[in-house]
């Protein structure tokens, strides 16, 4: 009796075990050894001058390199993080790179090796990327339309993106995402006029809900799925700034930037999925908590040297860079500063193109264009850093695969 009791509680502890494996995705990194990234995490690099893309796997220290169409190429991690879009925006191109690695709850699989994805687009000036679920989705600046794809597509000979025609006018644009399946896209009155308004539309570019406010040269913006977020001058006036708050039932309002900020717009606004926090950051003035419950915006870090400023991969830390080479990393869920130091010599204000930063819960990776190098430094110990000789001069770079070492 006892035995068959004592086997039945080890098959429940198996099972537990089981579920409780299965619940991991990119955003639950395993706890495993620090010392060492996720077997199934990749780095893209792209460079200035080089039509090459480089990939990093750091667990294995290896390096490869893909031809791509043209250098310069803007690079973006879809959400499911198996794909990345190349975006050659002086190209009217964009093209897609597959990993080959696929999430299964409990492990990954390498289901094919990393190659270019079948899929392209052809807008005319694509510049903002964005993706959610399955969707990844382009605005064009040159024509004012979208462009979207689903993933299931990717790898389909001659699939192309779909093109939406919202009737929008050719303008440095951004949209986002909601759960409902619609999309905040922003608009301009007239060519060459400022970006003052936000609608609501449709899959199809049919208006849903139409601007409920007026405010001057929107830049930047994200989605928690149901509020859409854009950086933005309080009115044409541009006499003071806040963001732009979209809710997917088109409702709308303004949070003012905090006092003593001035005429100041923040051009790029961030969300970090899994501790459910919008951050806007400009160089200028840093990187600040958005507060939509509060209506009000909070700084964590409020120095005028910040170049860098991103959130980790699992979108629980926001990590900073400054001129004088310190990286700050910052828990969302408390406000706080975790851990600061140099990781770098100092930059130049004046340069072109400065390092560039991504994160995951194990290291930062900042590609350095002066050195050829993308440097990879452990998030427990600053000091303990490895260098990848990638390319000349390596400036664009995206996190794909999964936080997670589990396999069959």
């Amino acid at each position: 009796m006892l035995r068959n009791i004592t086997k039945k509680l080890a098959i429940l502890l198996v099972i537990s075990a089981a579920v409780a494996s299965c619940k991991k995705d990119k955003n639950e990194p395993d706890t495993e050894d620090s010392s060492k990234e996720f077997k199934y995490l990749r780095v893209l690099v792209g460079d200035e001058l080089s039509p090459k893309l480089t990939q990093i796997d750091p667990s294995a220290a290896a390096i490869t390199t893909y031809d791509a169409k043209f250098p310069l190429a803007s690079i973006y991690g879809t959400a499911s993080g198996r794909y990345a879009a190349v975006l050659y925006g002086a190209q009217n191109l964009v093209e897609v790179f597959d990993s080959g690695l696929q999430n299964h709850d409990d492990h990954v699989d390498m289901v094919n090796a990393p190659k270019w994805a079948a899929i392209t687009a052809n807008g005319i000036k694509p510049a903002h990327f964005k993706s959610k679920g399955l969707e990844s989705l382009i605005f064009n600046d040159g024509d004012g339309t979208l462009s979207s794809a689903k993933e299931p597509d990717f790898n389909t000979a001659g699939a192309k993106f779909k093109t939406i025609n919202a009737g929008l006018l050719p303008h440095h644009g951004a949209m986002a995402q909601f759960t409902n399946g619609n999309y905040a896209v922003t608009t301009v009155a007239a060519a060459g006029a400022p970006v003052n308004r936000v609608k609501i539309i449709n899959s199809t570019g049919g208006e849903v809900h139409a601007s409920a406010m007026e405010v001057g040269a929107i830049h930047g913006n994200a989605s928690d799925g149901t509020n859409a977020v854009f950086g933005a001058f309080s009115s044409a006036s541009a006499t003071s700034g806040g963001v732009l708050v979209v809710n997917q039932s088109g409702q709308q309002r303004l949070i003012p930037n905090p006092d003593g900020l001035g005429a100041f717009r923040f051009g790029t606004i961030l969300y970090a999925g899994s501790a459910k926090k919008f951050i806007a950051y400009g160089a200028a003035k840093g990187a600040y908590l958005i507060d939509l419950t509060a209506n009000k915006m909070t700084p964590l870090y409020s120095g005028s040297d910040a170049f860098q400023c991103k959130v980790d991969y699992a979108g629980k830390n926001l990590l900073v860079l400054t001129l004088d080479g310190k990286l700050r990393v910052y828990d969302l869920s408390t406000g706080s500063i975790k851990k600061e130091g140099n990781v770098l010599a100092a930059t130049p204000s004046a340069d072109t193109y400065k390092p560039v930063l991504e994160a995951t819960a194990k290291f930062a990776y900042i590609a350095v264009p002066s050195a050829g190098e993308v440097q990879q430094i452990s998030l427990d110990d600053f000091t303990k850093v490895v260098k990848h000789k990638v390319s000349s001069r390596p400036v664009r770079l995206t996190l794909l695969g999964f936080e997670s070492s589990e396999s069959h």
